[in-house]
């Protein structure tokens, strides 16, 4: 309890030193407070050519690793947040000051419970990066392998622990005396945040991610996955192949390598498409940081993915409402879009139709008459959310988690080729996949996959009928025996 004081002191003291409390009190519930701020000392020594954006982020970065990543995290939900202070949460990076190797070295001997040289012949203590959760090394097996070793950081578990119910109990008190504040649903957000932070606390869980991924690509030569060493993983310790590839920003160096950007960008729509809608199965921290290109053949590039902590799953009727969706945008059938939005939960179900459809035209036609190179989806979810906002749409976690890898897709699209029609090359894509769920085709396939367990279930049918027959004949015996008494 006494631990929990002190660092909600400190947590206080750096929100008032980046004057956290005058963008609090600037809610017009709490105006009778406003005079409040004038006590606070840095509220006079402030920088005054700070946006509350840009003070935001620095107190979250002064506040230490953990709360850059919830800042990152939220940063994602612009259907929750201004999109000034999300523009500035963006920014957040997540780089720390590594640990030191020979940290490194102890967690990982007491993890494999034996000396580092009889499994490694070679261990760089010097980390190749250092994040706020973990820290990759170098190393060699003794058969000769070159691995990378990704390590979690020593006590980062309680760190975590300590920090998300601290959040969580201030997101019970907001929601609880700030009515203002209940529509954002504070718990629910920093749950959702401590969720995916358990989870990639769990290294083991991002090794079978990886496998999953590599396997299914294994007959398509697009997207290539790191190796998992198996026997040498454990929680906090992930060993994996090291990959040597091209960082999809280093534009120059892929130029260098003849690389052709127009197929890259076509093959990274691939990659997407196949994992959201053919895999449902899709990684969702897709940031150019995490892509590196195989340069091997210039003319047929293929991509490398890295760090599988997030990834993200779509229901059936979630993939079936989002590509209808795509395509009621890309025809402009923004009634049809609507519509779904409602059919689908998104929207409370009365909401008008007329005026969420007159908000959807009106964000979205400046966007479709640019010319077909220009359009951005980025810029269209952006502008949507902002309406998601005023309609109280429910958002769930998996669709924001998408949303963010398409916005990263696109942006590294725009990045290889400025003029590729992204869209032009998507919509195709989602009518063909959509033709596949419907008709003669699909209705075998799915009766294929349902057929095993009817058959468990067709032995029973007789006797439920026979019981059912049963039942309806002692009612209306009852029922005559009682109109005979009275």
């Amino acid at each position: 309890m006494l631990t929990r004081f002190f660092r909600l002191l400190r947590i206080n003291y750096i929100l008032m030193q980046y004057n956290i409390d005058s963008i609090l009190l600037g809610h017009h519930r709490l105006a009778f407070l406003a005079f409040i701020k004038y006590l606070n000392p840095f509220y006079w020594t402030r920088d005054k050519a700070l946006s509350r954006g840009a003070r935001i982020r620095l107190a979250l970065q002064k506040l230490g690793p953990i709360y850059v990543k919830v800042g990152q995290m939220i940063s994602t939900r612009r259907d929750l947040i201004p999109d000034d202070i999300a523009d500035e949460l963006t920014k957040l990076q997540d780089r720390v000051a590594p640990f030191p190797g020979l940290v490194a070295k102890k967690i990982i001997e007491n993890s494999l419970k034996c000396d580092l040289k009889t499994v490694f012949a070679e261990f760089d203590l010097t980390p190749l990066a250092s994040a706020s959760i973990s820290q990759v090394h170098a190393a060699t097996l003794l058969t000769g392998e070159k691995v990378v070793i990704k390590v979690l950081r020593p006590n980062i578990k309680a760190q975590i622990a300590r920090d998300t119910d601290l959040l969580l109990s201030l997101a019970k008190w907001a929601g609880r005396y700030w009515y203002a504040l209940r529509r954002f649903k504070p718990q629910e957000m920093v749950q959702e945040i401590t969720q995916t932070l358990n989870d990639e606390l769990d290294l083991l869980r991002e090794g079978a991610n990886a496998s999953q991924l590599s396997r299914n690509f294994a007959k398509q030569a697009i997207l290539s996955v790191p190796k998992i060493y198996w026997s040498y993983c454990k929680d906090n310790i992930l060993v994996m192949e090291r990959i040597y590839g091209i960082p999809i920003y280093d534009t120059a160096s892929l130029q260098k390598a003849g690389v052709d950007f127009n197929q890259l960008a076509e093959r990274s729509l691939d990659v997407f498409f196949t994992q959201v809608f053919r895999d449902n199965f899709f990684h969702a921290d897709l940031h150019p940081g995490n892509i590196f290109v195989d340069a091997t053949h210039p003319d047929h590039p293929t991509f490398i993915a890295v760090d599988f902590g997030i990834m993200g799953t779509l229901s059936r009727s979630d993939q079936r409402y989002l590509a209808e969706n795509m395509m009621a945008f890309f025809k402009r059938d923004y009634q049809r879009v609507a519509e779904l939005h409602i059919a689908c939960g998104w929207l409370p179900p009365n909401t008008r139709v007329d005026q969420f459809e007159s908000a959807i035209r009106a964000v979205s036609e400046p966007i479709f008459e640019q010319s077909p190179h220009a359009i951005s989806f980025g810029q269209l979810l952006l502008r949507l959310f902002q309406v998601a906002r005023r309609f109280h749409i429910n958002i769930q976690p998996q669709l924001i988690l998408l949303q963010k890898t398409l916005v990263n897709i696109e942006g590294l699209c725009k990045q290889l080729a400025p003029e590729f029609n992204l869209w032009g090359v998507a919509a195709p894509q989602i009518e063909k996949w959509l033709k596949q769920q419907v008709g003669v085709r699909a209705f075998l396939h799915r009766l294929a996959e349902n057929l095993p367990q009817w058959s468990q279930q067709l032995p029973a049918i007789p006797n439920l009928i026979y019981e059912v027959l049963q039942e309806v004949k002692q009612q209306k015996e009852a029922a005559r025996f009682k109109s005979g008494k009275s």
